[in-house]
């Protein structure tokens, strides 16, 4: 079965807090920051990123349902894996293990969110101190509550697709046109 290339986030208005994931034919709900979509991503500002971003690897929580295969590389989450979301760090936007000191997410959750997550390839080439970290691909909330500024999906999505994604899928985040 050959990998998907492209799949898309979309809304219907830059305000959403929720829209459409489409690929491969699979047409599912999906949620989007708080603050909805920008073209302008800022630390903190709560919305989604528009745009295509590549996935980089799936992380995973190994004390929970295992992840079916992917072509993605994968890596299992630890208790002390963290995300620097501190823009003035020199890991701003990386992964890092905890304690640290910096403004952080933590990867190992209670709330279930990142037991299937996949960072994407925004502001981590070069990346620019305050345009915005920690902008995954994850699992959602029920009733598809708002995030941080990531997508995310129902899990029993994300184990559809996972099979289908490689570090060749490009994540589509927009508005209908």
């Amino acid at each position: 079965m050959d990998h998907i290339s492209l799949i898309q986030a979309i809304a219907t208005h830059p305000d959403d807090t929720q829209g459409r994931l489409l690929a491969w034919g699979v047409d599912v709900p999906c949620a989007f920051g708080r603050s909805g979509l920008t073209t302008d991503k800022k630390e903190g500002d709560g919305a989604s990123p528009i745009g295509k971003w590549p996935l980089r690897q799936l992380y995973y929580r190994p004390d929970r349902p295992a992840p079916p295969a992917t072509l993605l590389p994968v890596q299992q989450i630890a208790r002390d894996d963290g995300w620097c979301d501190a823009p003035d760090h020199e890991r701003y936007n990386q992964p890092v293990k905890l304690p640290f000191a910096a403004s952080h997410e933590q990867l190992w959750r209670d709330d279930q969110l990142y037991d299937l997550m996949i960072p994407l390839g925004f502001n981590d080439e070069e990346i620019v101190a305050g345009k915005g970290s920690a902008i995954f691909f994850h699992l959602a909330r029920k009733g598809y509550e708002p995030t941080e500024g990531c997508v995310a999906i129902a899990e029993a999505h994300m184990r559809q697709l996972l099979p289908l994604l490689s570090p060749e899928t490009v994540l589509e985040i927009g508005v209908e046109s």
